[in-house]
C-alpha cells in the first residue's frame, strides 16, 4: 500500500472500475489500481476529480487530504468508512473529564517527547562535532527538565506545558547550529514558515498529524477529544497528542535530507514572506517521506489500538443491547 500524490497543472481524476485513471490536459496519462493506494494527497485547486472518485476512495478505506498549495496547511480530509464502537468514545469521553488521569496520560507523553529530543541532539553531537556548543547547551538544559520531571509526581497541565516550552526553546536552540547557513534557520516559526527547514518541518508535521487521525480513526477513537491537548473546536487534539514524541524523529529525518541536498535551494522560493516548497520539491518529499514513514506508522497503530482495548473495557458496561431488527437511523 502506498501513497498517491496528485500535484499536476490540468490533472483530471476519473474512476474506471477499480482503478483511478488519469488525464492530463485531456491525454490519458496512465492508471492507478485502487487497492494499491492507503493515502492520496492533492495538492492545490488544479485537480479536478468528482464524488465517485472520493467515494471509491473512501469505500476502499483511503483517506484522501487536500493540502493548500501555498503553506503545509489541511484544507480537507475525507476518511473511509468510520469505526462503529461505542464504548471506545464513551469511555474517552469520561477520561477527558478526569483531570487526574489525563495529567498521568500527559506527562508520560511530555517524557517520552524530551526523552526523544535528547536523544535527536545526542545523534547530532556525533555527526557534527563542528556544533558541539549549542548542542551540548541543548542538551545539558533538555537533560535538566526531563530529570526533574522524572522525579515529579503529576504536575498540573499549566506547569507541564511550562516544562515543554522551555524544552522546546533549549531543543531548537541546539537545532540551529547543524543547518546549513544558508538556510536561514533560526528556530521555529510557522504560518506561514519563512525558511527551508520550517517548510520542511510543517509539511511532516501535518502528514503525521493526518496519519494519527488515520489511526484514531481505524481504532475507533475520537480524534478531537485530547488528554493533553484539550478539546478545542477544530483541533483533532488527541492526533496532536499522539505524534509529540515522534517530532524528533522527523526533525532528524527533515536535517538528514536537507544535509543530503536531496531537497536544493532551488526547490523553494520566497513569496511575502512566506517560504514555499514547489512542485519539485514535492515530489522529492513525499517520495522520501514514503520510504520513511511507515515505523512511525506503526507505532501510532499500536498506541491507538491499546489505547482503544482500554476504552472499550470500560466503556462496554453503559452500552445497551438493540435488537437485530431495529431500523439504522437515517
Amino acid at each position: 500500500m502506498s501513497l498517491l500524490l496528485l500535484d499536476r497543472s490540468q490533472l483530471e481524476v476519473k474512476s474506471e472500475g477499480e482503478t483511478l485513471a488519469l488525464y492530463e490536459s485531456g491525454v490519458r496519462r496512465g492508471t492507478v489500481p485502487i487497492k494499491l493506494i492507503d493515502r492520496c494527497v492533492i495538492h492545490g485547486a488544479q485537480t479536478r476529480l468528482d464524488s465517485g472518485v472520493l467515494m471509491k476512495l473512501a469505500e476502499a478505506g483511503v483517506s484522501t487530504v487536500l493540502l493548500s498549495p501555498r503553506i503545509p496547511r489541511r484544507v480537507a480530509l475525507v476518511l473511509g468508512p468510520q469505526h462503529n464502537d461505542a464504548a471506545v468514545r464513551l469511555a474517552q469521553a469520561t477520561r477527558v473529564l478526569d483531570e487526574l488521569w489525563c495529567c498521568q496520560w500527559a506527562l508520560s507523553l511530555v517524557r517520552a517527547k524530551l526523552s526523544r529530543q535528547c536523544r535527536t541532539l545526542q545523534q547530532l553531537q556525533l555527526a557534527r562535532p563542528d556544533a558541539r556548543k549549542p548542542l551540548y547547551e541543548g542538551l545539558q538544559t533538555l537533560e535538566g527538565i526531563l530529570q526533574s520531571l522524572r522525579d515529579a509526581d503529576c504536575p498540573e497541565l499549566d506547569r507541564l506545558r511550562g516544562f515543554e516550552g522551555a524544552a522546546a526553546r533549549a531543543y531548537f536552540n541546539g537545532l540551529t547550529g547543524v543547518f546549513a547557513p544558508s538556510l536561514n534557520f533560526k528556530g521555529r516559526n510557522r504560518r506561514p514558515p519563512r525558511d527551508p527547514v520550517n517548510v520542511c518541518l510543517s509539511l511532516g508535521y501535518t502528514m503525521l498529524h493526518l496519519q494519527a487521525i488515520r489511526m484514531c480513526s481505524s481504532a475507533g477513537l475520537d480524534p478531537l477529544l485530547g488528554f493533553y491537548h484539550r478539546p478545542a473546536f477544530g483541533r483533532e487534539s488527541l492526533a496532536s497528542d499522539l505524534i509529540e514524541p515522534l517530532r524528533p524523529m522527523l526533525d532528524l529525518w527533515v536535517w538528514e535530507m536537507l544535509r543530503r541536498r536531496e531537497l536544493r535551494d532551488d526547490h523553494f522560493s520566497i513569496d511575502k514572506g512566506a517560504c514555499l516548497l514547489g512542485k519539485a520539491g514535492r515530489q522529492v518529499f513525499y517520495a522520501a517521506w514514503e520510504k520513511q514513514c511507515a515505523p512511525w506508522g506503526r507505532w501510532l497503530r499500536v498506541q491507538t489500538q491499546g489505547l482503544a482495548r482500554d476504552m472499550r473495557q470500560q466503556g462496554e458496561a453503559w452500552l445497551v443491547n438493540v435488537d437485530g431488527d431495529d431500523e439504522e437511523a437515517c
